[in-house]
């Protein structure tokens, strides 16, 4: 459903570090703020929302208002179209730990929204790391053991995960499914 009162960006999310990359085209509304994409992100890279983060456009640093971070503008006050959209592309930092970093590119919208939420995703590729793997190098050593059911920690790995993981899936109708619920509440 397209919303009358807002114009669309187009956004394509890569992870940045892996090979074969992992990414997602994004449809999101104009006036959704910048914590809103944080929430539209967390759900279409299937990250869980349990570390900090920050987004980098156009030479400035926003975040969530109650982070202790001072030069931090707040996330809540910026709308997509007045940071990301004006500049073309920026920054998403998720994790300060395991630093995982996104490059956002804005795109021209080719497709309206196909949800009631905020956002709906075009497209994307291959299943993001789970939290706390340890970063770019973590994820490629859990790939690893992952790969040899014969290597000493593939047990230790699968419990880890619940059971199992499959690097190359991605669900695009259920980033669709999860993004129905996010609204800018305006």
């Amino acid at each position: 459903m397209v919303r009358a009162s807002s114009s669309l960006v187009q956004i394509k999310v890569t992870l940045r570090g892996l090979r074969p990359p992992i990414w997602r085209r994004l449809v999101v509304a104009g006036d959704a703020t910048l914590a809103q994409l944080h929430v539209v992100l967390q759900i279409a890279m299937g990250w869980e929302d349990e570390h900090l983060h920050c987004f980098r456009i156009g030479g400035l640093r926003y975040g969530p208002a109650d982070d202790a971070f001072s030069d931090e503008l707040d996330e809540e006050t910026a709308s997509i179209t007045d940071t990301l959209g004006a500049v073309g592309r920026g920054e998403y930092d998720y994790d300060f730990g395991d630093s995982w970093e996104h490059e956002l590119v804005v795109e021209k919208p080719k497709q309206p929204l196909v949800s009631s939420g905020i956002a709906s995703c075009l497209g994307g590729r291959r299943a993001c790391p789970p939290e706390d793997c340890g970063g770019v190098w973590g994820y490629a050593n859990l790939l690893h053991v992952l790969a040899g059911p014969a290597h000493e920690d593939h047990e230790d790995r699968l419990e880890w995960l619940g059971g199992s993981f499959d690097p190359g899936a991605f669900d695009q109708k259920a980033v669709n499914a999860a993004l129905e619920g996010v609204t800018t509440g305006r």
